[in-house]
């Protein structure tokens, strides 16, 4: 079958030139291309050795193969097939079977400069058959050379190795296939002859680098025509399934804001932040010294989103899984059986086991294969041991990018010195988070006890008041802090104080209540007075309307005496009674 007979996988350029390309597979590197390689075009993979070319040749044409239906040829010229099959398969590469398949073949061009006597004219035409042979067996649209300067060894001449530099690129295009070339770095230049990247499309260019005792690759796209790119250095990981790399330079701020609030596992702390909790997908930081209780808060947290059926990251820097395990138990919080589900993922590391971006990616890939709705740092100031605070805060940057951009709630924990101001962070973020709580020991009394209070959170009204935080066997407690005037007590001074205003309150209450008691019993004889004068007064008016019938009667019966005597005279005379004397009888009678 001849490549044109065999349909193409190409996608054009996600920027918008309309250019095609040739997506790579290579987790990261096609979000930076804008898509991949140029498609039917060369490209130039150069650094030095042991930074990774032969690989991301490898994984160009397997991913080709496998998910895009692209065959592929590779033509070495300085390892031999067994040894290449043998060198990848740790990648999870099985290139016998796709060379079964007709979907990958593998040629090695053996060149030795010992063997080799330059004779007349220099030329590729027989590499050129060869090559056209295998990509015409199986409809190659992928090929790789790998590497060019051992292609080259053998020529001093270095006009004719231009001329059929120049040769190569161009046979390379009119066959139409997507091509990469790998090279060795030169000095001062990109490559050892200083052409290749000129002549090429596209040139990439992997870097190793040690600092500190610490390794790290890195990736840059020097050139690119016809395509934007992403022009910064990106850290990258050759890992069991090939090589990961994350465009991790953001500056867009374009994620979304959740409005869904989420519990933190502690009531009373629920209510200090607002009565519901924090947001979801926001960055949370618990800082303090030594002992104060950042692992066993951000512990607290894991729970309550595995409780509520989520998924949790946990990143440890300092202790193992089983020592934070077995350390949570002491405080009542039992997170094996989340672990247990698979819902909790520890990952511990020593910060200097790898560089930062090597830390950075790691987090990343793993944070891309489990999914958690949050992710615990516990902590990042141990990241200052292998980089100054600058290059620790941009690396916290990005990850809090990408979590945010995830929707994805990030805890991190950050150790402060005594002595230093409590308002700052060492890893210098404070200003990026949305979340800030600090715990502080207070020293008083001869006791040394924890304080917790809200720094900050964004979004939502929350509380200013020191709450002092309790660790013991039945978990974590935030009660309220003794403050008086100029003066917040804590411990066994704060239980004091509050037993001595219990006291006084019960005194307060005790007072009230004899003076309650008092005042009824005044009242009660007061009434009883007051009943005793009524009944008195009752009892005399009673005698006085006695007294006044009395005096009433006779005078009746003599009103009544009249009255009938008068009705007597108005009859007539009674007989034997004395005649009625007038004055004028009296003065007739004289």
């Amino acid at each position: 079958m001849l490549p044109e007979d065999r349909e193409r996988t190409v996608a054009p350029d996600s920027a918008g030139s309309g250019l095609l390309k040739s997506p790579t597979g290579i987790t990261g590197f096609d979000a930076i291309t804008g898509g991949g390689l140029p498609a039917g075009r060369p490209s130039l993979v150069c650094g030095t050795a042991g930074c990774g070319k032969t690989l991301f040749a490898m994984e160009f044409l397997v991913r080709g193969a496998v998910a895009f239906g692209e065959p592929g040829v590779f033509v070495s010229f300085e390892e031999n097939p067994e040894d290449l099959v043998n060198n990848v398969a740790s990648l999870g590469f099985h290139l016998g079977d796709l060379t079964e398949r007709k979907l990958l073949t593998i040629d090695h061009v053996r060149v030795e400069r010992n063997e080799i006597e330059e004779t007349g004219e220099y030329d590729l035409d027989g590499l050129f058959i060869r090559l056209g042979y295998a990509i015409d067996s199986i409809g190659a649209r992928r090929v790789v050379l790998d590497t060019i300067e051992s292609l080259f060894a053998a020529l001093p001449n270095e006009a004719i190795l231009r001329a059929e530099l120049r040769r190569l690129f161009w046979w390379l295009k009119d066959r139409g296939v997507t091509a990469v070339i790998t090279g060795e770095r030169g000095q001062g230049e990109l490559t050892r002859h200083g052409l290749e990247e000129y002549v090429s499309d596209c040139v990439i260019l992997l870097d190793q680098r040690v600092r500190e005792q610490v390794t790290t690759r890195r990736l840059r796209v020097v050139k690119y025509r016809g395509s934007s790119h992403g022009t910064n250095e990106y850290p990258f990981l050759i890992q069991e399934n090939g090589i990961w790399v994350m465009p991790i330079t953001s500056a867009a701020l374009n994620h979304s804001a959740s409005e869904e609030r989420i519990s933190t596992g502690i009531a009373r702390l629920d209510r200090m932040l607002g009565g519901e909790g924090l947001f979801r997908g926001s960055s949370v930081l618990v800082s303090g010294t030594a002992g104060s209780g950042k692992t066993s808060l951000a512990a607290n947290f894991t729970a309550a989103a595995c409780g509520r059926g989520e998924r949790c990251l946990f990143f440890s820097f300092e202790e193992s899984e089983g020592q934070i395990l077995r350390n949570m138990r002491s405080i009542d919080l039992d997170l094996s059986p989340f672990v247990a589900s698979g819902r909790l993922r520890f990952a511990s590391s020593r910060p200097t086991a790898f560089g930062l971006e090597m830390h950075l990616l790691t987090l990343h890939r793993q944070i891309d294969e489990f999914e958690p709705t949050l992710v615990v740092l516990d902590p990042i100031t141990t990241f200052t041991s292998i980089g100054i605070a600058m290059e620790v805060r941009e690396m916290l940057v990005r990850l809090l990018d990408s979590l945010k951009v995830r929707g994805t709630t990030a805890v991190l924990t950050s150790l402060t010195e005594g002595g230093t101001a409590p308002e700052r962070s060492d890893a210098g973020i404070s200003s990026l988070i949305d979340t800030w709580l600090l715990i502080r020991f207070l020293e008083g009394n001869g006791e040394r006890n924890r304080c917790l209070y809200v720094l900050k959170s964004r979004g939502m009204a929350h509380s200013n008041q020191v709450r002092e935080f309790v660790m013991s066997g039945r978990g974590i407690d935030i009660v309220d802090a003794y403050t008086g005037p100029g003066v917040v007590l804590t411990g066994a001074a704060r239980q004091a104080q509050e037993a001595h205003d219990r006291a006084a309150v019960l005194a307060q209450r005790q007072e009230r209540e004899r003076l309650r008691r008092t005042a009824a019993s005044k009242r009660a004889l007061l009434e009883a007075r007051i009943a005793s004068l009524r009944a008195e007064l009752e009892a005399e008016e009673m005698e006085a309307q006695a007294s006044l019938r009395h005096e009433e009667e006779p005078e009746a019966a003599l009103a009544g005496a009249r009255d009938a005597i008068g009705r007597l005279r108005q009859a007539g005379p009674t007989v034997g009674a004395a005649p009625e004397t007038t004055p004028d009888a009296e003065e007739k009678a004289a």
